[in-house]
């Protein structure tokens, strides 16, 4: 599957241009290509953010609703068994 690439415009200041420049030059790559590399990590890293928050926003969304939980002591005991090798299942969740 081939994508369509389209121009599109970015002004940045002089200082930046010239450190993109100098990057570039050291990684034997042209500015384009260290900007759109930027631009891709920056867009990958900023979507697995997003991911994470609305899962956060999604598990206090359904506590809300059911109460389920365990405690801080309950999940805590559970991974010191986990650090310890043993194979044990996750603490049960209660209201």
């Amino acid at each position: 599957m081939t994508t369509a690439l389209r121009s599109t415009t970015l002004k940045i200041d002089q200082v930046i241009k010239e450190r993109v420049k100098r990057l570039a030059d050291a990684r034997h790559r042209t500015p384009h290509r260290v900007m759109l590399d930027a631009i891709s990590e920056y867009v990958e890293r900023e979507e697995k953010r997003e991911a994470f928050r609305q899962d956060g926003i999604r598990a206090w969304e359904e506590y809300q609703a059911t109460g389920l939980h365990v405690t801080h002591d309950e999940a805590d005991a559970w991974l010191a068994k986990l650090e310890q090798g043993q194979d044990v299942e996750p603490p049960a969740c209660h209201v």
